[in-house]
């Protein structure tokens, strides 16, 4: 398990490529669900970069079913763990990503804003 920590993140092919289509098609529940099948095959950084995409999805499955407390515990959670990778990292645009995901945290901070932001992109 020890090598593993040097394994590259492939968004080209199977379960982070799976993830990736789903939540662009905002299906985040099964984004969700694709990348924790794979995120326990890493070591640290890339296991907690991953977690906190995990955390990204499954906050916006919890906003489509009606927890908006839920989904801004996670977005904070994720934000945290998103803090510590420079802003391009494992083939994500990840400065882009905070950015998208803090206008959210905004939104549940102040209340809802009209318009609502566009769910953060991951590419």
């Amino acid at each position: 398990m020890d090598n593993q920590s040097t394994m590259p993140l492939d968004w080209d092919l199977g379960g982070l490529s799976e993830g990736l289509r789903c939540y662009s098609h905002q299906e985040f529940f099964e984004a969700h669900e694709h990348w924790e099948a794979v995120w326990l095959r890493f070591a640290d950084p890339e296991k907690t970069f991953l977690q906190a995409l995990i955390q990204i999805a499954a906050s916006f499955h919890h906003l489509q079913r009606g927890n908006p407390v839920g989904a801004a515990s996670l977005l904070n959670a994720a934000l945290r763990k998103l803090e510590r990778y420079p802003a391009f990292y494992g083939g994500v645009a990840v400065e882009e990503l905070r950015q998208g995901v803090h206008a959210w945290v905004e939104v549940f901070r102040q209340g809802a804003a009209s318009p609502l932001p566009p769910f953060p992109r991951i590419r």
